[in-house]
């Protein structure tokens, strides 16, 4: 039981991580290439607001910052596909008009959608609408849980999530 909370906490924060990589190079005025290469000191910082034991940290370093900067990297590589996806759904609100936040959290869990068959679909999108009621409005955590659950439910997501 304790393998599997640690590696649920470790998956969790490397959500966090990725959304701090994107959010960095949609924001921050990073290219894609230095916010993943500025990954470990964006580690370092979010593991001191998590409020990370030393002991902690030497545990879970590894496969926060593997996973986080895998699905960083995932997002950059289809960005193009995931945007258009995820404006599609959107018909209220255009991808650049959308909270960065909201926006970013959306990049990164349609990524895990669409490109990490291993990881379930509903929990790729509850670690996001979670992320979303944490960082994000009032609205954040409906909002992406919409987009995300029309996403998840089109045909070739849910086709390739199964194997088909």
């Amino acid at each position: 039981m304790k393998a599997m909370t640690i590696r649920s906490g470790a998956r969790r924060r490397a959500r966090e991580l990725a959304l701090a990589i994107l959010f960095q190079a949609d924001i921050g005025g990073m290219s894609p290439g230095e916010a993943i290469g500025e990954a470990r000191d964006t580690l370092d910082v979010l593991a001191g607001e998590w409020g990370m034991s030393g002991e902690e940290y030497e545990k879970l370093s590894a496969e926060i910052q593997e996973f986080g900067m895998r699905l960083a990297d995932t997002y950059f590589r289809h960005a193009a596909v995931i945007d258009e996806g995820i404006a599609s759904l959107s018909r209220e609100w255009a991808l650049d008009r959308m909270p960065a936040i909201d926006r970013n959290i959306l990049r990164m869990a349609a990524a895990e959608l669409l490109y990490f068959p291993d990881v379930p679909g509903s929990a790729a999108i509850n670690e996001a609408v979670e992320l979303a009621k944490d960082y994000g409005t009032a609205e954040s955590g409906k909002f992406v849980n919409g987009i995300l659950g029309a996403l998840a439910r089109r045909e070739d997501v849910a086709e390739a999530k199964n194997g088909v």
